[in-house]
């Protein structure tokens, strides 16, 4: 008899088990999936931070220190492949950073974006339900990082905007649309 931990339900984030308790079920009865492994799932989120190349040098190192409060991982530097005179750009020079966030680490990002980020943008009424790429992942734009409780707002020296990213395994937007409905994305109604 194969015995589990009492401990391991506790251990998981709160918004995986949401999933498996009623998101799950919800979309197999409503689209009728013949198996549980064809139910859509998050499964990953990228969050990405570009930088101006015409800033000083310290605007990335301090992208990377916001990124990595927010996210809780250290942020990889994205560095310029081409050289681009027109942006006065150098090959190989830094101009942002990323975060790939996978498994209960993501559920705990997702669930903090969703609860605690979003509805502190001023005027907020929804996420607009056209910013799907065809393939059921949708992406996200953030005009400011401090909508995050963890950034400190003394500790700032310059507003930077990033972009989210969350890739589900539906085929279909449809389905990416139903699935992060569930999940507690507030879109916006009418768009």
């Amino acid at each position: 008899m194969l015995r589990t931990n009492p401990d391991e339900n506790e251990m998981k984030a709160r918004l995986y088990q949401k999933y498996v308790e009623s998101v799950r079920p919800a979309l197999m009865e409503k689209r009728k999936y013949g198996n549980v492994h064809q139910v859509p799932r998050l499964e990953k989120i990228v969050v990405n931070m570009g930088v101006s190349a015409q800033l000083e040098k310290s605007a990335v190192d301090d992208a990377a220190r916001d990124l990595g409060l927010i996210t809780g991982r250290k942020p990889v530097i994205n560095k310029s492949r081409k050289s681009v005179a027109n942006f006065k750009l150098r090959q190989g020079q830094p101009i942002g950073c990323r975060v790939t966030l996978r498994r209960d680490v993501m559920y705990e990002f997702f669930d903090r974006l969703v609860a605690a980020a979003l509805p502190r943008i001023r005027d907020f009424r929804g996420v607009s339900s056209r910013s799907f790429d065809g393939r059921g992942n949708y992406s996200l734009g953030l005009s400011d990082q401090t909508i995050f409780p963890e950034i400190d707002l003394d500790k700032i020296k310059r507003h930077q905007g990033m972009d989210v990213t969350i890739v589900t395994t539906a085929p279909t937007d449809d389905e990416a649309l139903e699935l992060l409905k569930l999940m507690g994305m507030p879109f916006a109604e009418g768009r």
